[in-house]
This record gives structure tokens, C-alpha cells and sequence, in this order.
């Protein structure tokens, strides 16, 4: 099944009184970008969850936000740098005695003197947190994958649309190939009578290899045929169940050129009105295919 690359999920998983949140958003990317905003505490379990997205994506910027609310994974301790202190004050007595200062050193002078407290974090029994976490992580992923699947389901019906409409202007081209050739000829044979005011019969050989050199120059029936071939690819890509935003990227390429080449090829107004359409159209397949995955 087709597949989006844009897709959101969110969960939350409560142990106790601590609450586990996490988000998890997609958006396009040629490749996998997986970028994670938790806090420091956590970030010994980011390659687990980033390891969660990978076993379901291939492709997409994949942001992962995580927070706890109440209790966290680790409990906060604060240190006193004893050596650091008896440094200070040791220097403190001595730039006292020396400028013979008065006054005493008090406790708020000393809380303020920079490194005097240092914050640990302490791991606690945190089994269970841990276990939520990559709980609401893969039921986050879960939401993330079917919203995936869900837009790409979208994405598929209207490829499947244009793309029969960007048919129906093949065939239009097709049928008009033709036509242009009988007005080469037309043309032409009116062209010569212009320039000697008299039915012409016995140059009609001549008349008819002019138009078939200017056919030739226009023909564009190598390229009808690779788009046709374009177009079946495609729609046989669109049913594969695995990622082939690449390859239909590269499909549709392949069209842009082919079409290129006939707008260029073409000096009929009619043909080259259809190649606009056909232009116009493929150009919308190419901004849908951008969304998948």
C-alpha cells in the first residue's frame, strides 16, 4: 500500500504518578532524518527509540518529542565541592589579614562562589518508566505509521486520477498525429499553387516527400510510445506494497523529458496546446509523488 510521508501520533503512559508523553511527526525528506528533544536524562534510551522508527519507516524527517510529568527517571543531587570551599576561605582569611578588612564571612557569600555546589543525577529504580517510555513510543509510532498509510491511501486515488487524465491527453496526441500530416500536405499543395497559379498533378510526388521530410522532422511516435511504457510502469509501481516514492519520482522525470521532446518537435498549435496540459498535469503528479514515502 501506498504510503505518505507525512503522518502525526501521539501517547501517553502513565506509572503512578509520573506521566510519560511522547510525539512523533513526519514530513518529507529525500532520505531518513530522525531527530529526537528529550530531556538529558533520557538521552541513554534515544538509539531505542530511534531504532522503534526505523523498523517502520524508510524515508521522512521524523522529529520525536519526549517529557515526563511528575517523577523522572533519575533523582537530582546536589554536591558540596568541600576542597573548593576551604580553597575560598583559606584565600577569603588571607586577602582579610593582608588589607586587615573587617567583617566576617558569612554563609551567603560562600553560596555564591562559583563552584562551590555541583548537580548529580542519581539513577533510581526506574524499570518500569523506562518500559512506559518505549511504550508510548511505539503506540506513538503506531498512530504515526496508520495516519502514513491512511494519506497515502489519499495520495494513491488521485495519482490513479491524473494519471488517467494525463492519458486521455496521450491518446488526444495520438489521434492528432494524423491530422497534422494531412495538413503538411494540405499546406503545402496550396503553398505550390500560390507560387504557379495552376492545379499542380504531376509534382504530387514531390509534394507528398516534402511532407513526408517534414512529418519525420516532427514525428514524435518514439516518444508517444515511451510514455505510454512510462505511464504503465507507474501505475504498476503504485500497487507494490513497499516504499517507491524514489523510483515514481524518477518515473516521472523520465515523462518531463519525454514530453519536452515532443513540445519541441511539435509545429502544430493544437499539439502544442496539449503538450501545455500535458505538461501542466504531469508537473501535479510530480508534486503528489514528492509526498510519498
Amino acid at each position: 500500500m501506498l504510503k505518505s510521508m507525512t503522518g502525526y501520533g501521539k501517547s501517553t503512559v502513565e506509572v503512578g504518578e509520573t506521566k510519560v508523553h511522547v510525539e512523533i511527526r513526519s514530513v518529507n525528506h529525500r532520505f531518513l532524518d530522525i531527530t529526537t528533544k528529550m530531556p538529558r536524562s533520557l538521552l541513554f534510551l534515544e538509539d531505542r527509540l530511534k531504532q522503534v522508527v526505523k523498523g517502520r519507516l524508510s524515508r521522512g524527517r521524523v522529529d520525536i518529542f519526549v517529557t515526563i510529568e511528575g517523577e523522572e527517571l533519575f533523582e537530582k543531587k546536589i554536591d558540596v565541592n568541600w576542597e573548593i570551599v576551604d580553597q575560598y576561605l583559606v584565600r577569603l582569611k588571607d586577602i582579610q589579614r593582608r588589607y586587615d578588612l573587617t567583617g566576617d564571612i558569612s554563609i551567603d557569600m560562600v553560596s555564591k562562589l562559583d563552584h562551590v555546589f555541583s548537580e548529580k543525577e542519581i539513577e533510581t529504580d526506574s524499570d518500569e518508566l523506562k518500559m512506559a517510555l518505549l511504550e508510548a513510543m511505539d503506540d506513538a509510532a503506531t498512530q504515526l505509521v496508520e495516519m502514513r498509510m491512511k494519506e497515502g491511501h489519499e495520495l494513491y486515488e488521485d495519482l490513479e486520477k491524473r494519471i488517467a487524465k494525463v492519458r486521455s491527453w496521450l491518446s488526444s496526441l495520438d489521434e492528432r498525429r494524423p491530422m497534422v500530416i494531412e495538413e503538411y500536405k494540405e499546406r503545402i499543395r496550396t503553398r505550390v499553387e500560390e507560387y504557379t497559379k495552376e492545379q499542380i498533378r504531376t509534382d504530387e510526388t514531390k509534394i507528398l516527400q516534402e511532407v513526408a521530410l517534414l512529418a519525420e522532422k516532427g514525428d514524435v511516435t518514439e516518444e508517444l510510445t515511451r510514455l505510454q511504457s512510462h505511464f504503465i510502469q507507474f501505475e504498476d509501481i503504485l500497487s507494490i506494497d513497499e516504499p517507491v516514492g524514489r523510483r515514481l519520482d524518477f518515473i516521472v522525470q523520465e515523462m518531463h523529458r519525454e514530453v519536452n521532446t515532443i513540445g519541441s518537435k511539435s509545429n502544430d498549435g493544437k499539439m502544442t496546446e496539449m503538450v501545455v496540459n500535458l505538461k501542466s498535469e504531469i508537473e501535479k503528479v510530480k508534486e503528489q509523488v514528492q509526498n510519498v514515502e
